[in-house]
C-alpha cells in the first residue's frame, strides 16, 4: 500500500479560472491541446482519483482520522483533483477546437499561425499562437489572449505592430507567416 508522506509536496495543476475567462462562443484550441487537456482529465478521473480514494479509505480503517495524516492529506488532495476535474470539465465544454492546418487565409496571422517577428534592432522571435490553455512562452506558444497574440492578430508579413507591455511599448515587423501542412 502506498503512503501519502506529508513531507513529499504534492504539484497540483491549479487553475485560474478568473486568470482564464470563458467566454460564450467558447475559447479556440488546437487539436493537440484539446487532446492534452481530455488526457489530463482522463488521468485524474482513471488513475490518480481511484487511488487516493484507496487510500483514503485504507487510512479511515486505522481509527482516529484526526490524527491521521494519509487521512487529512488524502481527502485534501482528493478535494484537489476534484476542481480539477471540475475546471477541466468546463473548459473542455466550453473549447472550440480549431485546426490550423485548415486555415484558408494564410496570408494573414490568424489563430494557429507560426509568425516572425522583428524589433527595431532587428532581434527575432519565432511565435506560435495557441489556445490559452496551451501557452508555454519558452517553448514560443503565445496563447491567443495574450497582448501580444491580440496585436499580431490580422496582420500580414511587413505590417508593424505596436504591442504595449508592462515595460512600454515595442514595435514588431512581421517578417514571415506560416501554418503547418495539412
Amino acid at each position: 500500500m502506498r503512503s501519502l508522506a506529508p513531507d513529499k509536496p504534492c504539484r497540483p495543476f491549479h487553475p485560474r479560472p478568473k486568470a482564464l475567462p470563458m467566454k460564450p462562443d467558447g475559447h479556440p484550441i488546437t487539436p493537440a491541446g484539446f487532446a492534452a487537456l481530455r488526457a489530463r482529465y482522463d488521468h485524474l478521473l482513471g488513475t490518480e482519483r481511484p487511488a487516493i480514494v484507496e487510500i483514503v479509505s485504507w487510512a479511515a480503517g486505522n481509527g482516529d482520522r484526526s490524527e491521521n495524516g494519509d487521512y487529512l492529506y488524502g481527502r485534501k488532495r482528493m478535494r484537489e483533483i476534484d476542481r480539477e476535474l471540475a475546471f477541466l470539465a468546463r473548459r473542455m465544454k466550453a473549447s472550440r477546437v480549431v485546426d490550423p492546418a485548415r486555415q484558408e487565409d494564410r496570408s494573414r496571422v490568424l489563430f494557429g499561425a507560426t509568425v516572425e517577428i522583428a524589433d527595431e534592432d532587428d532581434n527575432r522571435k519565432v511565435l506560435t499562437l495557441v489556445g490559452d490553455d496551451e501557452q508555454d512562452a519558452s517553448k514560443g506558444l503565445i496563447g491567443w489572449s495574450a497582448p501580444i497574440a491580440k496585436a499580431l492578430r490580422g496582420s500580414r508579413v511587413g505590417d508593424l505592430r505596436i504591442v504595449r507591455l508592462p515595460s512600454g511599448q515595442k514595435e514588431w515587423e512581421i517578417m514571415a507567416i506560416s501554418y503547418p501542412e495539412a
